[in-house]
Parts: structure tokens; sequence; C-alpha cells
């Protein structure tokens, strides 16, 4: 199945401690149905020092489920995505505008 939601994309959050937040997806997981995305999520995780690395408590974003993730369109308002064939291309398009994204 095509995926919806992809590394790159500018996202809001439907629900949640951080509904309302945008961010842009920074890693995907398929397979556990789950995205990181840039600011959101926060959690503080502490650190061992290393040679490469200072220690202590490091903010990290944390995985979030795709069903709390709405993609961001042109106007700025979350909308829905939808395949359709363009050219002999499958191309993601935004159902509120139906502007290929």
């Amino acid at each position: 199945m095509a995926a919806k939601l992809r590394k790159g994309d500018n996202v809001v959050v439907l629900s949640g401690k951080d509904k309302g937040k945008q961010g842009e997806i920074t890693q995907v997981m398929p397979a556990r149905g789950k995205a990181v995305v840039e600011g959101v999520n926060i959690a503080i995780r502490h650190t061992k020092q290393s040679q490469n690395a200072q220690g202590g408590r490091v903010p990290q974003a944390m995985p979030i489920d795709l069903s709390n993730l709405a993609i961001v369109d042109a106007n700025g308002k979350a909308t829905r995505v939808g395949f359709r064939e363009e050219d002999g291309k499958k191309v993601r398009f935004a159902k509120t505008t139906g502007d290929v994204i």
C-alpha cells in the first residue's frame, strides 16, 4: 500500500498532548505505524558522557502514531490525502484543495 505520509512532509498533530503543533516528519516506521516529527512528543533522555558527546539530559522527539497526524495543505490547514493518476504516475493530492503534494 502506498504511504500517505512520508519523510519530509509538514504535518499537524490532531490529538494528544501536542495537539495543534506542526512539524516536519524526520522518520517513518510503517511496520509500527508511527512517525517521528521534529519538535513534537519530546521526551527527556538521560545519556552517559562519551568521547563524542556531552552527557546529561537530552530532549529527544519520540514516535507518534500515524493516525494522530494530518498533512498540512497550501492553506496551512489539516487535510486528508488521496491518490490519483496523472501522466501515468500515481500522485498524492490534498483532498481539501485538490493540489498535488
